[in-house]
């Protein structure tokens, strides 16, 4: 452990490093707005992901942040760094290129295996910076292969992340000899509802199905809505060798170009899969439902279920927009290779199929029906609706990326999420207020009220733009006010740049077994019960209802917030990959782009350069501040804005721009623009009229 002497502290507090290719850093602190700078002389040798004791030796004051020195290193980080491996006689070297790692790392004992290595991408997990060391000191921990391909590239993400790529051999061994037969006696243990119009609605490329949904007129004039869910945990039971590694994964991970499932295919893509035309094994939410959208009655339990149909959501969008009078491209089973064809909607059933087309368009519309007036019922009771365009990369067959397109979604993809939002909150409201237990040991997904501090940041920055912000006394009136401002805000320039601001109020959600409701959702009681295949929490979830519907004893609260806690982190080191691999595809798709000029807006201001977001693909680059050679540009962090010293020139975020590719790092996964500067704007008079229009534009 090394130590620093230098002593001026106003305050000793223990962090985690995020450090920069300069080698200064910040240190982010647990529970807190503020991190704490630290220059890199002061770094005491600490590396990003290290967990430090920082002296602060400086407050924040208006014009800067704390400032510190590192005092001790607690522990290195367990995530190896990325690079490429050179062997120099007995000697290895591996050269980083990553923007939070300015050294390279230098390996010894090396193997034949490693010197057969040199030149290849390898990560390196650092063990040690002695003193008086030029270089911090590693070991090899994987190889990944030949930099570039893009394996190699999408294996490299994972390491970086401490996410496996592969499953243990023992693991896939014990998933592949779980029995596929369903016995007899398990059918008659439970509910049977192979006989029930089900089906399943998922993105055209899915290979799990969670989830499939089915529908039954009763005679009383009110519907059955059933929300089936893969019973995961029939057949992966606590404490297994499967289940070990599904805790330690948490969470299935999806790059740009593959899945790595939380379970072993064998489970998650055949025996678990809610495929149509197959006998399943599932867990149920089933409910009776008036016309008018009020549930009357609940049952939760353990049912056997046969999906009739699968869809994509392109599908059964078709048949929502056509009234159920499509002209559809196959509406059975699909498979990447099959033929597709129009198929003319008739009420006769073909061959070994129970139902008519007729008769599943009906079920979609029906369902599009009572999932439409759940959701104007959600936002009417203060749910917040965020409705930032989500882009997706496309990629060819060498997972080389072609195209940024917008994801569109539509009215089938919001059937499927209420019944899911259902199901969810159902099952948490039954534990939580409808047994008899007191205060039961749960698994809830929890998402705290915002910030209130950013919420008037919001105020005032929205003012620039001529928004007020409705008066507010509780959270609950702040999200009532957000959609008021949201909904104002469709359609304007500024909409995007004011929706990242209000993101930025809200607190991250997270499972907790301490229930504070779902601020962001609206509801009192919330928790995930509809994707066991890829979260570990739903596989809790799943335990703990049986256990308490066979009126089992409260379990162990301790335990469960330990995995919780664990979930919470396993999903978003998994949400920080997946950003990395999009990121990764980005920067290969703008490399052919240098030299070319876009339009944009401004997304993010900070001390060192304008982040701008181009059209049509929304690809966000950064404009340094030192490149702007027409002015010296001081940044504003309070009205998030930075100011040209002479030209009084101000950029503020959602400002329209021009800019110019100048350079990637795909190494590094950085994109530079260039800012077209516009001559126009230095002849508008220091705060005359037209400078401060032209500043709002």
């Amino acid at each position: 452990m090394r130590r620093s002497t230098r002593r001026k502290i106003l305050e000793q507090v223990e962090g985690t490093v995020s450090l920069s290719r300069e080698g200064y850093g910040f240190i982010i602190l647990p529970d807190r707005e503020d991190d704490v700078y630290v220059p890199a002389k002061r770094m005491l040798g600490a590396l990003n992901g290290d967990k430090v004791i920082v002296a602060i030796t400086k407050a924040k004051d208006a014009h800067h942040k704390m400032e510190g020195e590192i005092v001790s290193i607690v522990e290195r980080s367990k995530k190896p760094f990325i690079g490429i491996l050179q062997v120099i006689g007995e000697q290895g070297w591996v050269i980083i290129e990553n923007k939070n790692m300015p050294y390279d790392v230098r390996v010894g004992n090396l193997t034949q295996e490693h010197i057969n290595a040199n030149g290849l991408k390898v990560a390196v997990l650092v063990k040690d910076w002695p003193m008086r060391e030029d270089a911090p000191v590693g070991e090899i921990v994987d190889i990944l292969g030949t930099p570039g391909e893009n394996d190699t590239e999408m294996h490299a993400i994972l390491a970086e992340f401490g996410l496996p790529y592969r499953f243990p051999a023992e693991v896939e061994e014990a998933a592949q000899k779980i029995p596929v037969e369903i016995s007899s006696a398990e059918v008659k243990r439970r509910k049977d509802l192979r006989d029930t119009l089900t089906i399943t609605i998922d993105p055209a490329d899915a290979k799990d199905f969670d989830d499939a949904v089915s529908l039954t007129t009763l005679d009383n004039g009110n519907y059955e809505v059933g929300v089936h869910i893969a019973d995961v945990t029939h057949y992966v039971r606590p404490g297994d060798i499967i289940d070990k590694e599904a805790i330690e994964r948490g969470t299935s991970v999806y790059l740009v170009d593959r899945t790595i499932p939380m379970l072993p295919e064998a489970l998650s893509n055949n025996l678990c899969s809610l495929r149509p035309n197959e006998e399943k094994l599932t867990f149920s939410a089933m409910f009776e439902i008036t016309p008018t959208g009020k549930v009357v009655k609940r049952w939760f339990g353990r049912t056997i279920t046969l999906s009739c149909r699968r869809f994509s959501y392109e599908q059964a969008q078709e048949i929502i927009e056509t009234n159920g009078e499509y002209t559809l491209k196959y509406i059975g089973e699909m498979s990447s290779n099959s033929k597709t064809k129009s198929v003319k909607v008739t009420a006769r059933k073909r061959k070994g199929e129970k139902y008519s087309d007729k008769e599943v368009a009906w079920a979609v519309l029906e369902l599009h029906k009572l999932a439409s007036i759940f959701r104007e019922k959600r936002f009417a009771a203060g749910a917040i609706g965020f409705e930032r365009p989500e882009m997706k990369v496309l990629i060819d067959n060498t997972g080389k990326p072609i195209d940024v397109v917008q994801k569109i979604t539509k009215e089938a993809n919001w059937l499927i999420e209420e019944f899911m939002l259902l199901a969810n909150i159902e099952v948490a409201t039954c534990v939580a207020k409808g047994l008899k237990q007191k205060e039961p040991t749960f698994v809830y997904r929890i998402h705290d009220e915002p910030d209130f501090d950013k919420v008037q940041n919001l105020r005032d920055f929205i003012k620039h733009f001529g928004y007020k912000l409705a008066p507010t006394k509780d959270a609950k009136d702040v999200a009532f006010a957000l959609n008021g401002l949201l909904e104002s805000i469709k359609g304007k320039p500024e909409c995007n740049t004011i929706e990242i601001l209000a993101l930025r109020t809200m607190a991250r959600a997270k499972y907790s077994t301490d229930n504070v409701g779902h601020y962001g959702l609206g509801f009192d009681y919330y928790t995930h019960f509809t994707s066991p295949i890829r979260r570990y929490p739903d596989m809790m979830v799943h335990r703990l209802l049986a256990h308490y519907l066979d009126k089992g004893k409260n379990e162990n609260k301790l335990k469960f917030e330990e995995l919780c806690k664990h979930s919470s982190a396993r999903e978003q080191l998994a949400s920080e990959a997946e950003r990395s691999s999009i990121k990764y595809k980005l920067t290969e798709f703008m490399e052919n782009k240098v030299g070319q000029e876009f339009e944009g807006s401004i997304s993010g201001v900070t001390e060192w350069g304008l982040y701008v977001e181009i059209e049509p693909t929304k690809v966000e680059g950064m404009v340094p501040l030192k490149d702007i050679k027409e002015d010296y540009f001081i940044f504003d962090e309070k009205n998030y804005c930075v100011i040209g010293k002479s030209t009084r020139k101000k950029f503020t975020l959602g400002d329209k721009v021009k800019i110019k590719v100048s350079r990637t790092n795909l190494e590094q996964k950085l994109i530079d623009y260039s800012l077209i500067w516009d001559p126009e704007w230095n002849k508008q008079k220091r705060g005359g009229k037209g400078a401060k229009k032209r500043d709002r534009s």
